[in-house]
């Protein structure tokens, strides 16, 4: 099976910026600071498309029944 080609783009960030990240991951898995970039990149846009699924916590969807309850909408 061929290799899939992988595109990638560049994102310039501030190099105070990459200094940190580049002593952050000192140690740790992460071999450049644009792998961990990709890494934090991917974890925020995935907790954010699990939130759009959710409109609502199941906290807040308590809250309301409750709310709905003492004005009499819900037995």
């Amino acid at each position: 099976m061929p290799k899939k080609d992988k595109k990638f783009t560049t994102v310039s960030i501030p190099t105070p910026l990459f200094k940190k990240v580049q002593e952050r991951i000192k140690g740790t898995g992460f071999t450049s600071v644009s792998s961990y970039v990709t890494y934090v990149l991917r974890e925020i846009v995935a907790e954010e498309e699990e939130e759009e699924g959710e409109p609502f916590s199941k906290e807040d969807e308590e809250r309301v029944k409750e709310r709905l309850r003492a004005l009499g909408y819900l037995g």
